[in-house]
């Protein structure tokens, strides 16, 4: 009865989710909710998640405030300078900030604002903004990543012309967790924002040594053709409560905000927002996420590499590598025969896997799971 009770369940979270029963390849964002690993027994590392929490200030700050959860957002004394606080946390000036639900939102609208013309992306890459932007109509040039899984900056300058609305750049890139260095992506940023807006994509930001890439987030001041996208959901370890915020320069903030961006402050609510205001003040247990992921990401690795497996040097909370001559849905057979949630790709080159970083316990009873398919 405990068995058919969790297939049952697996089986109505996957239809609720619009997934389909059998979970197929997920090279989506769309997954299982971490909540119902515990009640059907599975591993959660589909989704990039924080498996850490959030902060336990964020935690008191959200218990405090649910008093006051009758009241909207502009009516809540402690939240009228929310979008103040956060802007003074990342040095920027509130005119330069726009907030929106998660960073997810904020892609998709990006997309449906830049038409008329063509999007340069990187392939492949967080699916969002150009699974929108093909939606509608919009032309997605989608340019191959190098050998090492980079962006390939030069193509992508190389793909722009005079058509070309907008760039698209994960960094540290989803799915593949590399980087481009600084220096690099500020030329690149530089010189494709004389013809086109150039947005970053840096929800792993804080996962990233700041030796080898930095945010371009002081390019702003001058140039409003560059936006960044930042996200809660990642090192905060608020990806259900959603918030982000868009960073531009204030001309770029003002026209944004002025069309499909005018309600995105408002669809947050006022527990994510206190949450976050907690959270941006806590940089112990970001600290302590760090720490525990990459000692997690270094343990996973050193035994896939034991395994000869040719993992990408990860700067996030995931790993990417290729399945050698795996045949079939890797995603789909982990989720049905072990009860472990991952990614899996089929790509022009073979079948990859997108792990997520769990605790330690969590990738160790992956690695025993992989290791008995690889024996």
């Amino acid at each position: 009865m405990t068995s058919n009770r969790r297939d049952w369940l697996k089986q109505t979270t996957f239809a609720a989710l619009g997934l389909g029963v059998s979970l197929r390849s997920l090279a989506n964002e769309e997954g299982l909710p971490r909540q119902f690993g515990s009640e059907l027994g599975i591993i959660n590392l589909g989704s990039n998640e924080n498996p850490y929490g959030i902060s336990p200030n964020a935690k008191k700050a959200i218990t405090d405030l649910l008093g006051e959860a009758n009241r909207y957002q502009y009516n809540i004394a402690g939240l009228k300078s929310f979008k103040k606080e956060v802007a003074a946390y990342y040095k920027l000036a509130p005119e330069q900030v726009l907030i929106t639900p998660g960073s997810g939102e904020g892609l998709n609208l990006a997309a449906r604002y830049y038409t008329g013309g063509n999007i340069v992306v990187g392939d492949p890459t967080f699916m969002i903004l150009p699974r929108t932007a093909k939606a509608i109509g919009t032309k997605v040039i989608e340019v191959p990543l190098t050998a090492d899984k980079v962006h390939d900056l030069n193509a992508m300058l190389n793909a722009m012309d005079d058509n070309t609305k907008l760039v698209y750049i994960c960094n540290p890139a989803n799915p593949t967790t590399t980087i481009v260095k600084t220096d690099a992506l500020k030329s690149f940023c530089e010189e494709a924002s004389k013809k086109a807006v150039v947005l970053l994509d840096e929800a792993y930001m804080d996962y990233a040594d700041p030796t080898e890439t930095q945010t371009m987030l002081p390019l702003i001041e001058k140039n409003p053709n560059i936006i960044i996208m930042r996200t809660f959901s990642k090192i905060h370890a608020m990806a259900g409560l959603r918030m982000g915020f868009i960073a531009a320069h204030p001309t770029t903030i003002e026209k944004l905000g002025a069309d499909l961006f005018s309600n995105t402050q408002f669809c947050t609510s006022s527990i994510a927002q206190i949450a976050a205001l907690a959270s941006i003040k806590d940089e112990a247990h970001r600290n302590e996420s760090r720490i525990k992921n990459a000692a997690a990401r270094k343990y996973t690795i050193d035994e896939l590499k034991k395994m000869n497996y040719n993992v990408a040097n990860s700067h996030t909370n995931f790993l990417f590598f290729q399945l050698k001559n795996f045949k079939g849905d890797f995603a789909k057979e982990m989720l049905d025969k072990h009860n472990i949630l991952l990614r899996s790709y089929e790509r022009a080159d073979g079948n990859y896997c997108r792990v997520s970083l769990g605790t330690i316990d969590e990738m160790k009873q992956f690695m025993k799971v992989f290791k008995e398919k690889n024996a």
